[in-house]
């Protein structure tokens, strides 16, 4: 069974995909490479009748309240075997740090020339925040290419306390 639900978080509305047990995708609302074939996103004012999307919300709001440094949910991504190999290291970047591209591929044991397919991978994570792409930066410690957007990028990192702290804006 396929559940989509729409839920609030600070930075936009956030759909979440679940089938069967497993979550399957978490996106900003908006946000680039955002699938085709789900549901209109419209803030659901019921609660989601999966469970694992249930989980998912309650462990995202305490992310987000600055409780919960890891995830315990349930995934099943799909993409090729290469993109998931990327997501599985990005699951390795521990909480408040970050790593650069050029890492990611080394970790992987690919040369230095792959770190734009690394980045392609990245950007194609379809479970933003809990499969942590946004700890992810370029070679020279700027914040680059984030589906979501470099604002949520900067404001997930500053929430860890990782890079780009220094470059928050306050509202």
């Amino acid at each position: 069974m396929i559940e989509c639900h729409v839920g609030p978080s600070p930075l936009g509305h956030i759909l979440y995909r679940a089938e069967n047990d497993c979550l399957t995708g978490l996106f900003f609302v908006g946000q680039k490479h955002f699938p085709d074939g789900l549901p209109q996103p419209t803030l659901s004012d019921t609660l989601p009748r999966s469970r694992v999307i249930g989980e998912a919300r309650e462990q995202i709001g305490e992310y987000f309240s600055g409780v919960r440094k890891e995830f315990s949910i349930a995934l099943n991504l799909d993409g090729t075997a290469f993109q998931r190999q990327v997501w599985d290291a990005l699951r390795q970047i521990p909480f408040g740090e970050a790593w650069t591209y050029g890492d990611l591929a080394r970790r992987l044991g690919l040369p230095m020339g792959a770190s734009r397919a690394v980045g392609g991978a990245n950007g194609r994570n379809p479970v933003a925040i809990i499969v942590p792409c946004h700890r992810v930066i370029g070679g020279d410690g700027e914040l680059t290419g984030y589906a979501g957007g470099v604002e949520r990028k900067r404001h997930l990192l500053t929430l860890e306390g990782g890079p780009g702290r220094e470059q928050l804006t306050l509202f």
